[in-house]
């Protein structure tokens, strides 16, 4: 294979080492039975189950935030102690339920990976819509 096609698939190449490109802390979801609100007003539920890819070694705690953007409101989250799972439970926390008023809206987890102190060591999102 030719260096030019090396570095379009992001292989470094120093000297006689190679090297592919260091993996991103990620994670998955899905709403699951999360009921609709029907009263205006969002409902509080236990978290849906979350899918965590390459979490920062030294992670000790994993913070959960969910905002809805398209109206810019937060809907809380919680935190959660993590000793290398590859996932977060169903009801691990409690956070106000997604409670779109006028028709799908655009919700964005953000995870932040905290060590023992309590600093950041690195942050993950997803986006997905609801319903």
């Amino acid at each position: 294979m030719k260096l030019s096609s090396l570095a379009a698939l992001g292989i470094c190449v120093t000297g006689a080492t190679w090297s592919l490109p260091a993996r991103a802390f990620s994670i998955a979801f899905d709403w699951g039975d999360i009921p609709q609100c029907t009263s205006g007003h969002p409902n509080t539920v236990g978290s849906p189950q979350f899918m965590l890819s390459d979490v920062p070694k030294g992670t000790a705690k994993l913070k959960f935030a969910l905002k809805d953007l398209n109206v810019a409101y937060d809907h809380g989250g919680g935190t959660v102690a993590y000793k290398g799972e590859k996932s977060v439970p169903a009801g691990a926390f409690d956070y106000k339920s997604p409670c779109p008023p006028n028709g799908p809206h655009t919700y964005e987890w953000t995870i932040t990976a905290l060590d023992a102190a309590g600093k950041k060591i690195d942050e993950a999102k997803v986006r997905k819509r609801y319903p």
